[in-house]
């Protein structure tokens, strides 16, 4: 027994084990048969047919060796027919280069559930370990991690994979108990298993397409946050261009960068601070537009309206000025009232804010000789957004309203906005029908007779209806409009 142990000890160490009983008996079995073969061979060599039978002996000899090699190459390595024992190697014991058994598969039955966490660590050699092996104590996946260096430490933010039953308050304790400070945690979706790099450069191909595209850009990289463009000078005494510097100001919860029109961005995000990481993602999205310039895609469609006539559907903006201005003139003063909920002085004074792309995106309706006999509206206003319709007089009634707004509510789906709403008056029924038309959800609110109507869009899917080059098609006027 007690050689048995020191067998298994030196196994341990990784020294070979040698049996010194075996051996003995090894040499005195070898220099038996020598004995013996001499014996042998001296008895049959002086016979008669003495070398004869030694040769044949030889060959016997030589048969039986070869034909008990093949035997136990075939069968030393057949499978065991019983359970051997063996076990995979812990960690420690298993040899270099050699990975871990594949764990057992997950019957897939078991909730998860996506979460955004950031928290500050101390900037030490550990910390992060110590944190991770506080999410692994409680079942949490790190799916991916984002570090933002801070002169007082270090923020970290990561993209987890948690059991079902695993709570945000039980998270947030692990991590506390790990030294986090200033956690946050928010759920996730399948949209944040974009890695970073992947993300931000989507968004930058986007904006480069597209300049209505970037406070939607700026609100998918920096999170909930409320964005607001401000012009070059403000009448009520704000912040104007020249106290904001070319680089920016980061002010803890406020963003301030320099519009590429002149004016001011001001993003502001009140329940987490920014970051230096997200500062400069930022302001490299601005100069990007910036570079770039006024643009707006070419896209369109021609519909083809019950009576003959061609309408096609665009994007417009500022260089549509001239046009968008005479089409006002067109309308009549009832209809200009319904638009912007009382008497218009100057149409100017709406138009150039509403045809800018820092604002949102604007679509219009244009016969074929060019005259702009509708326009569609969808305004960025903070975190929320507002869908506005003006079609010319003789021109209402004919479906242009209700294609108008379809694209806008499928323009803001496409955003990832939550909700659109449109700000009218009770008897403009051409809206209220055109809203009803779309299918979705509505809250309706009256305030001192102005009417809100709100579309859900997160609760039913709104069909991609946007412009695209080249296309034209029949257009089915069984729907009201303006």
């Amino acid at each position: 027994m007690t050689g048995e142990l020191s067998d298994v000890t030196r196994t341990k160490h990784g020294r070979p084990v040698h049996h010194w009983r075996r051996d003995v008996v090894e040499l005195a079995a070898l220099f038996t048969a020598v004995a013996v073969a001499d014996g042998v061979a001296n008895l049959i060599g002086h016979g008669p047919d003495g070398p004869a039978l030694l040769l044949i002996s030889a060959l016997a000899l030589i048969a039986t060796a070869a034909f008990h090699t093949w035997w136990a190459r075939r069968h030393g390595h057949a499978p065991p027919a019983h359970d051997t024992g063996a076990r995979p190697l812990p960690a420690a014991r298993r040899p270099a280069g050699q990975s871990a058994p594949a764990p057992e598969a997950d019957d897939g039955m078991t909730p998860s559930t996506l979460w955004r966490l950031r928290t500050t660590v101390k900037d030490e050699p550990g910390s992060l370990a110590v944190l991770c092996a506080a999410l692994a104590t409680r079942h949490v996946d790190i799916l991916s991690l984002q570090t933002h260096p801070l002169a007082e430490g270090t923020v970290d933010e990561f993209l987890l994979r948690a059991p079902g039953r695993v709570e945000a308050p039980e998270i947030t304790g692990a991590v506390a108990s790990a030294g986090g400070a200033d956690t946050w945690i928010e759920r996730a979706d399948a949209h944040d298993l974009v890695d970073a790099p992947t993300r931000v450069l989507g968004l930058a191909t986007r904006t480069a397409l597209d300049a209505a595209e970037l406070p939607l850009a700026l609100r998918q990289l920096l999170g909930r946050c409320t964005i607001r463009s401000l012009p070059a000078r403000s009448a009520a005494g704000g912040r104007g261009p020249e106290e904001v510097p070319a680089e920016g100001v980061l002010e803890d919860t406020v963003l301030r960068l320099r519009a590429p029109e002149g004016g001011v961005i001001t993003v502001e995000r009140p329940y987490l601070p920014f970051t230096p990481t997200e500062f400069a993602r930022a302001r490299a999205l601005v100069e990007l537009d910036t570079l770039l310039g006024p643009r707006i895609p070419a896209g369109r469609d021609v519909l083809t309206l019950p009576e003959g006539n061609a309408i096609t559907v665009r994007r417009a903006d500022a260089t549509d000025l001239p046009e968008a201005r005479r089409m006002h003139e067109r309308c009549s003063a009832r209809t200009l009232s319904q638009r912007y909920h009382g008497p218009v002085g100057d149409a100017d004074r709406y138009l150039n804010h509403l045809l800018s792309p820092r604002f949102g995106r604007t679509l219009a309706a244009q016969t074929a000789s060019g005259r702009i006999v509708g326009l569609g509206h969808l305004l960025w206003d903070g975190d929320e957004t507002e869908v506005a319709l003006l079609v010319e007089d003789e021109w209402q009634r004919r479906g242009i309203g209700a294609e108008l707004l379809g694209r806008l509510v499928a323009m803001a789906a496409e955003a990832g906005c939550a909700s659109v709403y449109a700000v009218t008056q009770a008897s403009n029924t051409g809206m209220v029908t055109a809203m009803r038309g779309l299918g979705l959800p509505l809250d309706y609110q009256i305030e001192e007779g102005t009417l809100v109507i709100t579309a859900r869009l997160h609760k039913s899917p709104v069909p991609a209806r946007l412009p695209h080059e080249g296309v034209s098609r029949e257009y089915d006027d069984s729907r009201l409009a303006d």
